[in-house]
Order: C-alpha cells, then sequence, then structure tokens
C-alpha cells in the first residue's frame, strides 16, 4: 500500500480535525484502551464501506459500534435486566455486548453484515470518548489493520498496516489492555462468550451465572471469530521453549526470546505487550515465529486465543 497517514497528537486540535472526518464520511484511526480502532460513522453505508475497503475485511464479518453511554446504546439496542447489570459493572471498558438490534434504528446494514443483532461498546479511552462527543455519532470501528493481520496497539502500527487508506491516525500512544475487548452475546436463557479478552468469564459469571454450552458453528456474529485472524504472515509455532532453526522467539516468564511478552511472567503486561511483539516478529529477518508457553487461566485465556488464532 503506498502513501502515508497523517498522524496528529489526540489532543484537542486532532480531536476536532478527527470530528470533522467523521462527520463528513471520512475514515479515523482512534485509541482505544484496547487496540487503535478504524473508525467511520455507523449510520451511513457509503462511510461504512470504506471500512471494509481499507481493511480487505470479509463482508459477512460483523463491526463493533462505539457508543458514548447506555442512553445512545439503547437507541440502538434492545436492552434487558441483564445487559444492563453489565453496562453498570463494566462500561466504559472493554465489554462488547451483542443484543437484538432496535428496530428502526440508524445503522447502515453493512454494520450488522445482516444479521438482526448489533455489538456494542462504551470504550473508556479518553481520546475515542472525545470523539464521540464532539461528533455525536455512533461510530463503527473495528481493529485499524488488514483484515485477518496483526492487531495494532501503537499509532505506528496503524501506518504501517494502511497506509493512506486511512487520511488521519490520532497517537494516544501505547494501547493499555493491547488486545481486543471480550464479546459476550445475550441469549433466551443465559449467554455466550464469543471472544475472550480483558473482561474474563469469570467476572461475567460471577453477575450472570453459568455460561451457556456453544452449539457447535452458528456461523460469525461478532468480530475476530475467523479461525484464522491476527495472523503475522508467517509460520507461528506455539508453546516453544527456545527457537528453532530460523525462528524469531517470543519468550515469556522465565523462557526468554528475541523479545518478551512478560519477562516476569505477568500476563497484564503480556496482554499489553502481544501485537508489539507479533509486529516485532513480522519485521524480523527470520522466516518462522516461536512463541513461549502462557498460562490459559485469567486474561491468559484471551492472549492464547489469539495466538491460536495467529498460529491457524
Amino acid at each position: 500500500m503506498t502513501g502515508k497517514s497523517q498522524v496528529h497528537p489526540a489532543d484537542a486540535a486532532g480531536i476536532a480535525a478527527a470530528a470533522d472526518v467523521l462527520r463528513a464520511g471520512g475514515l479515523v484511526a482512534v485509541p482505544t484502551e484496547t487496540v487503535y480502532g478504524l473508525a467511520a460513522r455507523a449510520d451511513s453505508a457509503p462511510a461504512v464501506a470504506q471500512i471494509y475497503r481499507a481493511k480487505g475485511r470479509p463482508d459477512f464479518n460483523p463491526l463493533i459500534v462505539h457508543i458514548p453511554d447506555l442512553a445512545a446504546a439503547e437507541r440502538i439496542a434492545i436492552f434487558d435486566e441483564r445487559a444492563r447489570q453489565l453496562a453498570a459493572a463494566f462500561w466504559p471498558g472493554a465489554l462488547t455486548m451483542v443484543l437484538p438490534l432496535r428496530e428502526g434504528a440508524e445503522i447502515a446494514p453493512a454494520v450488522t453484515a445482516g444479521l438482526p443483532t448489533i455489538a456494542l461498546r462504551c470504550p473508556a479511552h479518553p481520546a475515542m470518548r472525545a470523539v464521540l462527543a464532539a461528533t455525536q455519532l455512533p461510530l463503527a470501528a473495528p481493529s485499524a489493520n488488514r483484515s485477518g493481520g496483526v492487531s495494532p496497539s501503537r499509532a505506528e502500527h496503524v501506518a504501517e498496516s494502511l497506509g493512506s487508506a486511512v487520511g488521519l491516525v490520532l497517537d494516544g500512544g501505547p494501547c493499555a489492555a493491547g488486545i481486543e475487548s471480550t464479546i459476550v452475546a445475550l441469549r433466551d436463557g443465559g449467554w455466550q462468550l464469543l471472544r475472550p479478552g480483558p473482561i474474563t468469564g469469570e467476572q461475567i459469571a460471577a453477575l450472570l451465572g453459568s455460561p451457556l454450552q456453544p452449539e457447535g458453528s452458528a456461523g460469525i456474529e461478532a468480530p475476530g471469530q475467523l479461525a484464522s485472524h491476527y495472523s503475522p504472515g508467517k509460520p507461528v509455532r506455539l508453546n516453544a521453549e527456545c527457537a528453532g532453526p530460523d525462528e524469531f522467539m517470543i519468550g515469556f516468564g522465565e523462557v526468554a526470546g528475541d523479545v518478551s511478552l512478560s519477562p516476569s511472567g505477568d500476563l497484564a503486561e503480556a496482554a499489553s505487550r502481544l501485537y508489539d511483539c507479533l509486529h516485532a516478529a513480522q519485521r524480523a529477518p527470520q522466516t518462522r515465529i516461536a512463541i513461549a508457553p502462557v498460562q490459559d487461566e485469567g486474561i491468559g485465556a484471551a492472549i492464547n486465543d489469539r495466538l491460536g488464532r495467529a498460529a491457524a
């Protein structure tokens, strides 16, 4: 991809410039507490089409819509008491809820990929919240990278992946959580975890009770469910204790490497550094990638979900 994005600090002038671009139907990359999002107004089919073109994203993969608060969310989706409980506990924050789309909601059909549900999140990052306040629009915003590739946790990752396909990037520094939001679907009789993330299934179960068991393949209901996703474009070997020939090693804890998710074995640090390390591996001269074992507990389940899809 040729050309470069314009990178602006996420200050008052940058927020105002971003709001102007979005209201006019353009694309802006905006930091959130999870990863950088590629935002467009969710009520405009031409604006949403630009997201799909820029990302090369399959049109059956729905988009998360970002809203500033519960009142804005309830204008778009139907909330029951469970959804309001989750919103009270985890919004603003890294939780996306898949809920029934409200009849008459002003949302472009491509946002939901033809489904009767919509994925909604109320983000906590001050830059995204400022952009939502300035535009007064719901914003569709998947991760700001080519579809299926490594997600961006820094502004430079966006510029490397999308180039001039996005005209304006707001630079808010590295993302704190570093992996995408948790996605939960509320269904008749229970709930399901569609994508693990910074908010754990155990935290949700503490509010709502045990999750429903998956019912086999129900198709793509939310972002990040494709079997092969977050790919660095090289073969990936998981649970490696050391590097093999021509492998770039991503370490964790006592397993050292060319880079490390967390030398101390801290899972939160590992989540925040995950995509940074995958981007480093992508740029490295080695043709293969090895990744140390990460314990599958708490946020480690979300890290292993991303690694498994990267290796698929």
